[in-house]
Parts: C-alpha cells; structure tokens; sequence
C-alpha cells in the first residue's frame, strides 16, 4: 500500500515521470494556458456532460450497427449458419475481453486523452502515439463511408438518376457537423434517442425472427432446425471437405470482428462522462448481455430462417448498403410479409445516420487526446466554452469530404479499397488495448494496488487480456487469406490473377503501425514502462474532486423531479437493461 499513501490525493507525478513527459510522454494535465488548484486546463476542458443513461446507450447502439442487419448475410452464404452462430459467439466474447480490459482503466483513471492516455503511460509513449493515430485514421475513413452509404439508402426511394447523391451526402454531412458542433450534452441526448431507437429495432427484429421461426409468418412455415439440415449447418469456402469448412468459419471472424468494431467507443466517451467510476463499469457490464441478445442469439435465428444456398441471399450480397442487401429482408420475403423492406431500409437509414454522427465526435475526440498527450499540434487541445474541441472537429469533418467519391460510380472500387482498412485499423486498436491492460495490470500490482481499490475489475484479469491478444493477432495476420487463394478460385478458362490491390488495402494498417511506432520511438528516444515506474496518479486528483462534486450534487437532488428523458428511460429500455 506505500505507493497508494504515496502518491494518493496528488496530481503530481514524481520526478522521473516529468523527465518522460519531457521526451514527449506527455500527460492528461499538460498545462496549456492556465489552471486551477486541480490541475483543471481553463480553456482547453472538456466538458463532463454525459449521464448514465446516455453513456449507456451509446455504448450499446455503438454495438449495433450495419455490421450486423447487412453484413451477416455475407458471412451467412460462405459459411452457413453453425458457424455463422460460432464464429460471433466467439467473437463476441473476444469483444467483451476487450471490453472489459478497457473497462478496468477507464474506471481507474478516466482520462480525456482516452485510450492514447493508457497506452502512454502504462506501456510505451510510442504506442499510445501509433495507437492515437491509427483510431483516428479509422474514423476519418468510417465516417464519410457512413455518409456514403447514408446517400445509397436513399436511393431506394430516390434513384439517382432523379436526384444526384451528393445533395444527400450534403444534408447528412451538415446534420452531423451540427450536431457536434452544439456540444456534447445536445450530442449526448440525440444520441440517446438514435440508439433507443436502433435497440427497439433490433428487438423487435429478434421477436419477429422467433415468430417466422415457430411459424407465425403468412405462410404458416415452422422451420426451425430445417435448413441446418438441408442444405446444411457447414458450407464449403474455396476448398472442399473440412478444410473448406473450416475455412468458412474462418471468414465469418473477419466478418464479425467489423461488426463488432466500435463498441470500444465507451472508452472515448469517459473524459465527458459524469461520475464516470459508476457509469463506466454499467455499461461495461451491459456489453456481455447485449452481445448475447443483440448478436448471438439474432445470428442464430437468422440461421433457422434462411438458407445459405437461397438465390435470393446471394444476389444480396451484391447489393449495396439498404434494405434490398440484408437477409432479414430475405427472411421476410420468405415468409410471405409485403410492405416491411421499405420499414427496414428507414431502420437502417437509422443506423448508419447515427453510426456518422459518433465516427465524427469520436474522430474528433481522438485528436484532441493525440494533442493532449503532446502528439498532435497544440491547436487541436483548443475547445470552446461549451467543451467542443472546434479545431480537431474542423480538421475531422475536412476529411468526410471524402464521402463525394460516391457521387461518382467509378469511384466505389477506390473507396471501397480505403474502406478495406478499417478492419484492419479496428483489430490493430483491440490489439493495443490489450497491451496496455496487460502492463498495467503488472504496474498496479508492481505498485501494490489491490482489487478493492479499483471501481472495476476484468473478471479474467491479465489471463483474459493474454489470451484475447492473441486471438485477435491470429485473426489480423489471416484476415486476408482468401486473397491467396486465387487460383483455386479463379474461373475454368482463365489465368490466375493476384489481387494486390485487396492484398495492399488489407494489410496496410499493419507496417504504418509499425512504422509509426517505430518512427516515433526513435525520433523520442522512448523506452518501455517499467512497472513500478508506471504513472498510475497525474490528474487523479482532479477526476476524484470532479466525482466528489458531481455525487454532491445529486444527492443534493435526491427526490427532486426527474427530467422526462430520464423518466422515459426508466420506464422503457432503462428497465430492460
């Protein structure tokens, strides 16, 4: 317990930690302009302006989005639905590791550089800046492909021959900008409603899915186990036998891992979030129960509703991002009930609405902690008196541009090359984050502190972190493995031909994150934490008093009228979750 009486109550760092901030460690509490007593940058602040209930809703609509109503009709047809069911099962539960490594720092020291912060001080300043700026480069790159895809669910009512996509692009673009822009307790609050709302939809998809199942659709079919019998649990990807099998479980962890890429978005949400050391582990907690409903349990009914040999799933996957794309609408088709595509491609015009609006704020969020932590230019710490970091918002929104590439048909192949990255760029952040739990696991116990004293624990603890690191490296390195494929893929009659472009886009991530890594460590003459050297304590003074203030004021409140945000939640999705 010595260095908990040491350093416990200051928000200073010993002299050591001060000559790493020196080669560019940086820290949470840099002073930039001026400060108060707490170590509090006047200027440059953000703003604790989330509540429980919207940090618990964003957590859990950052789980749901196009990944899962689009993307498993992919994984679907190349696999089949047993391992269709495994493969995000398995995946998801890689997720919640993650989750729950993340969960463990954010409650200990909840810090407005996010994740960067961690990996900064616990492991090494080089991998919180190679860390930093491969998250960024995820969003700038998800963002304007959201815009994108925003832009073609429309056309299912508005063709482009008639209206031009990039007048949509504009109108969401602004929105999102807007929306930001009137700071994070606006942001907050429409966020809440956007996630109720996809949360509804996706529940109320998992009751439809039940009812055609058991043969409540219009055609009176029970299927149930059927067509895990024919044509079959296990399909054959590229290769025959259980190779071929074994390989099509393979595809669906890439599948998966996309869709489950942004519920790590929690961890960015901590430096604005009110009494984060009791929001934090709620919502983290809720990441099990809502992977378990959300995904696996809608994964599996989706197998017992459609084949994965139906024509009609095949020429989805075609198809881009709307309503005509996603096997639900197959299953509905199926089924017998008219009128619902049309309802479902306004869901999913939900979704990807709301999946533009937090890659923005997200984005935005990264780069000011990248700036916080000396690894990004000063200006981007810049934030307004409502806590809106205007500069990293401005620079984040310059690169959504990038969603006009769709006004332009040709343009799709390059952009989808671009998009190819954010797999990769997603894995790699996992990756990170468990690294850093790792060693800040051994800093924590290097510096005697106990499980009590954190507000959160992982329930796996380092073993956990060990093993879903290397998981997620095996599923980073072997993402690509179709591209070797291609020529037992290749057509009768035609050459073989290696898709480098794919090859290049896919793995990409990997040598830019070593290059930045590297890069920068030797530019800073970094060296790797050493456990007992670990800062586990700058700006802990400052998040307590803020946590004590914030505790102060609503017990102060205690049985004084809640708003109606908070009441409707309570009544609705609060007492679901």
């Amino acid at each position: 317990m010595a260095a908990i009486n040491q350093y416990r109550g200051s928000s200073e760092s010993p002299d050591h930690h001060q000559k790493n901030y020196e080669k560019g460690y940086g820290s949470d509490d840099v002073n930039i302009a001026s400060s108060n007593d707490l170590g509090e940058e006047v200027g440059h602040h953000l703003h604790r302006g989330l509540k429980a209930r919207q940090i618990t809703m964003i957590a859990i609509g950052g789980a749901i989005g196009t990944g899962l109503i689009i993307g498993t009709g992919k994984a679907l047809a190349q696999a089949g639905p047993a391992p269709l069911f495994i493969g995000y099962t398995v995946v998801g539960f890689l997720c919640f590791l993650v989750m729950a490594a993340l969960g463990e720092m954010a409650c200990w020291l909840p810090l407005a550089s996010g994740f960067t912060g961690y990996a900064t001080r616990f492991v090494d300043p080089a991998l919180g800046f190679c860390l930093g700026w491969n998250y960024w480069f995820k969003y700038i790159i998800v963002t304007p492909n959201n815009l994108t895809a925003a832009s073609l669910v429309i056309q299912y009512w508005v063709p482009r021959a008639k209206v031009n996509p990039g007048v949509f692009i504009t109108v969401f673009l602004v929105a999102i900008v807007l929306i930001n822009y009137f700071g994070v307790r606006f942001f907050g609050e429409f966020e809440f409603y956007l996630s109720s709302i996809k949360v509804i939809v996706i529940v109320g998809l998992i009751i439809l899915s039940l009812v055609l199942a058991c043969g409540g659709g219009p055609n009176g079919d029970a299927t149930g186990f059927t067509y895990w019998k024919n044509p079959g649990a296990f399909n054959e990807y590229i290769l025959k036998g259980s190779a071929g099998r074994f390989l099509a479980f393979w595809s669906v962890l890439t599948t998966a891992v996309f869709a489950y890429l942004g519920t790590e978005l929690v961890g960015v949400t901590v430096g604005e979030a009110a009494n984060p050391r009791k929001v934090i582990p709620r919502a983290i907690k809720l990441t099990f129960y809502r992977i378990l409903l959300f995904y696996v349990v809608l994964v599996f009914l989706l197998g017992m509703l459609v084949p994965y040999n139906d024509p009609d799933l095949k020429v989805a996957n075609g198809k881009s991002n709307s309503a005509k794309a996603s096997p639900f609408v197959v299953a509905i088709v199926l089924s017998g009930i008219p009128a619902l595509p049309g309802i479902l491609n306004a869901c999913i015009l939900i979704f990807v609405f709301s999946a533009a609006n937090s890659d923005l704020y997200i984005a935005s969020r990264t780069l000011y902690g990248l700036a916080h932590e000396n690894k990004a230019p000063k200006i981007f710490t810049y934030t307004d008196k409502r806590g809106v970091p205007v500069a990293a918002l401005g620079l984040s929104v310059a690169f959504c541009l990038l969603a006009y590439l769709g006004v332009d048909t040709e343009s799709y192949t390059v952009f989808g090359y671009f998009v190819n990255l954010v797999t990769m760029f997603g894995l790699l952040t996992w990756i990170s984050l468990l690294i850093s739990h790792i060693y800040f696991v051994r800093a924590r116990k290097a510096q005697n502190i106990p499980d009590s004293a954190l507000a959160y624990v992982a329930p796996l603890g380092a073993a956990g972190s060990w093993g879903a690191l290397v998981f997620s490296i095996l599923i980073a390195f072997f993402k690509g493995f179709p591209i070797f494929c291609y020529k037992v893929t290749a057509k009768k009659g035609t050459t073989p031909v290696f898709d480098w472009r794919t090859f290049i886009t896919t793995y990409l991530g990997i040598p830019l994150y070593i290059a930045m890594f590297f890069g920068y460590k030797y530019a800073m003459k970094t060296t790797l934490i050493r456990p007992e050297d670990a800062d586990m304590y700058t700006g802990k003074a400052r998040i307590d008093a803020e946590e004590a203030e914030y505790i102060a004021k609503e017990a102060a409140k205690k049985g004084g009228p809640e708003t109606k945000g908070e009441k409707l939640y309570r009544l609705t999705l609060g007492w679901l979750f």
